[in-house]
């Protein structure tokens, strides 16, 4: 990758890793489904106005919108409210290098169902040392003084989602939309799921108004942590591949946990770290540039 790719990285582990934070100073004011409901309600008015400065083509085809309607399922509904959810039970940090196992999940889905990528040995390996990681930071987290196991398994719970939306994602290439319409069809199918679940369930015209501080992350959560996240995400695909795209899984923990820890006082354990420590081995050992790179100097 060029320099410029690396500094694009950077900055989207910095607005992923920040989705975790905004969560947290939002989640202790709002209900889970509204905290989701605003995220990608404001994210897909953003979106579209992306798509109508460059002029790109909105899709009318039943079949592409019915597309965006299961990819905004997998890849927001339901990951995004189990994540916030999740953080009413876990600290951000935590919730960050749980999350970091997707990749770990996407490779047992891909080996399922899909034709072209199996499991080799090192993807068995790096699935391995990932699954111990995350069973070494839950059984910390039973006896870890607030942390919940349920937010645990709603995080891990969210990773699983996001690895079938990754291969569910894959029909958009034969469909020939483009990138940064999907992201805008996929967040506006969540809002047109999750509007009447929220309003049924945390009727916001209830709830008192939040104050600025809180506010403040909600609209940041949508529009860095999401809609320029998305932009920054699909621009990487395009110049840099899937591949070096994986490389940011290892660096949204770390501005999580520093975000955490410098501005919300969190705290990691011996055995949180120790996890995080398993889960990037599986990592590199999925991408394979590491052992390869020792293999040729060897």
């Amino acid at each position: 990758m060029t320099l410029k790719s690396w500094g694009l990285l950077v900055v989207l582990s910095i607005l992923w890793g920040g989705s975790f934070f905004f969560v947290e100073v939002a989640v202790g004011h709002v209900p889970p489904l509204t905290i989701v409901l605003v995220r990608v309600g404001l994210a897909a008015i953003i979106l579209w106005a992306v798509v109508g400065f460059f002029g790109a083509a909105i899709p009318r085809e039943r079949r592409v919108w019915l597309a965006f309607l299961g990819m905004g399922i997998l890849n927001n509904v339901i990951p995004f409210c189990l994540i916030v959810w999740g953080q009413t039970e876990v600290s951000s940090g935590v919730a960050s290098i749980l999350n970091a196992t997707t990749p770990l999940f996407g490779v047992v889905v891909a080996h399922v169902l899909t034709a072209d990528e199996k499991i080799t040995p090192a993807r068995l390996f790096g699935v391995v040392a990932g699954i111990s990681g995350v069973s070494i930071m839950m059984g910390g987290a039973v006896f870890a003084p607030g942390q919940g196991i349920w937010g645990f398994v709603a995080v891990l719970a969210a990773a699983f989602s996001y690895s079938l939306a990754g291969v569910f994602g894959r029909r958009f290439q034969s469909l020939g939309v483009t990138p940064v319409v999907t992201a805008a069809g996929q967040v506006t199918a969540s809002t047109l799921v999750l509007m009447p679940i929220s309003l049924l369930i945390d009727r916001p015209w209830q709830l008192e108004w939040p104050g600025l501080e809180v506010a403040a992350s909600l609209v940041a959560l949508a529009a860095l942590s999401t809609a320029l996240a998305y932009i920054l995400y699909f621009r990487l695909l395009a110049v840099a591949g899937a591949t070096n795209l994986l490389l940011v899984t290892f660096l949204v923990p770390v501005s999580a946990i520093l975000l955490g820890s410098a501005v919300l006082g969190e705290v990691l354990t011996l055995g949180h770290i120790a996890g995080m420590a398993l889960i990037g081995t599986g990592l590199a050992a999925i991408d394979g540039r590491i052992g390869a790179a020792i293999l040729r100097r060897a």
